[in-house]
């Protein structure tokens, strides 16, 4: 793998083109150094051969881009001095550039001592229940299908777009994702109006159980195309709180009406959270969301029966009058 021929370099080179939107403010399109191109390809096919996600790669290739501009990769001393003078970033920004030139250190036998950057504390952001489905009604077809598919089931843009077909159960209306993260395997349940939609364009494409669900979509590209949609919409309605609406706050989202619809266990199932201290992270903003139930009463269990068919929750008993309720 040292001596790759020129052509293998150069699609190498030219792979993953995209920039993720979490990282476009600190990284633009670069011209590498001749000798540099091979050093680094190299740690991105090790990285695949070790079955890295392509999300990884990518980051670790823009970062050592990025590095390589204004320090050679192999003096660790210019790249740490590099990395800690960078204004404008986050410590966590940071701590990826040295786990990425640690991956290339290692490749080329370099011994250095990896600095500490502690990332910051960051709050979760909850979008309200009128602003996700503005989002959705905005968006195309198709877009707004992954949109309502990542509000309604907390799936990561990665997740997401790995769907295939076959992880879909439409019969008992449950998808079943490959977890990202190494998080835990999870099957989420979908109301009926998603399940007749993505019934509708998996017919319309003519799609098999082993074809991905949203075929030339990947995380990268559902986030481009999502925020070319929100900030037109911001634009448009002149309201710049919209724009600051991440992909990722749908899984916030997801994660905060489900934990008022159940419980924090139930909820880090349905997250695919390894830990209850991850989900709990998200109890403070219970007080944040503008929820309005709809409340049925039943007399006798048939009348039960249907209201928790409905998605109606048992609450208490007044007057030998059982209580439901359900989120509008």
């Amino acid at each position: 793998m040292k001596n790759l021929p020129e052509a293998r370099v150069a699609r190498l080179a030219e792979c993953h083109n995209e920039q993720k939107a979490g990282y476009d403010q600190h990284t633009s399109h670069f011209q590498l150094h001749p000798t540099t191109i091979p050093k680094i390809d190299n740690v991105l096919i090790q990285m695949k051969l070790n079955n890295k996600s392509d999300y990884t790669i990518n980051f670790t290739r823009k970062a050592l881009n990025r590095i390589s501009q204004k320090a050679n990769l192999d003096n660790p001393e210019e790249v740490k001095m590099f990395i800690a003078l960078l204004k404008n970033v986050t410590n966590g920004y940071k701590r990826n550039l040295c786990i990425a030139y640690n991956k290339y250190a290692k490749s080329q036998n370099i011994q250095w001592q990896m600095p500490l950057y502690t990332p910051e504390a960051k709050n979760i952001a909850l979008p309200t229940k009128e602003k996700v489905q503005m989002l959705i009604a905005n968006a195309g077809k198709q877009l707004g299908l992954k949109l309502e598919l990542s509000s309604k089931t907390g799936l990561r843009p990665v997740e997401l777009t790995r769907l295939k077909v076959k992880d879909l159960d439409l019969e008992h209306k449950t998808v079943n994702p490959t977890t990202a993260k190494n998080g835990n395997p999870r099957t989420i349940p979908i109301d009926e109006s998603l399940r007749l939609r993505l019934q509708e364009h998996i017919a319309q494409h003519n799609l098999t159980s082993n074809d991905l669900l949203f075929k030339g979509t990947d995380a990268d590209l559902y986030g481009k195309q999502y925020r070319n949609m929100r900030n037109a919409l911001a634009k448009k309605l002149n309201d710049p709180t919209i724009k600051t609406i991440r992909l990722y706050d749908l899984r916030h989202y997801f994660c905060t009406r489900k934990l008022y619809d159940t419980n924090p266990y139930t909820t880090m199932i349905l997250m695919g959270h390894k830990q209850l201290t991850t989900t709990q992270r998200y109890m403070h903003l219970l007080n944040l969301d503008e929820t309005e139930w709809d409340c049925q009463g039943a007399i006798t269990a048939d009348e039960a029966k249907k209201l928790i068919e409905a998605g109606f929750q048992y609450q208490t008993t007044i007057e030998g009058i059982q209580l439901f309720k359900k989120r509008k």
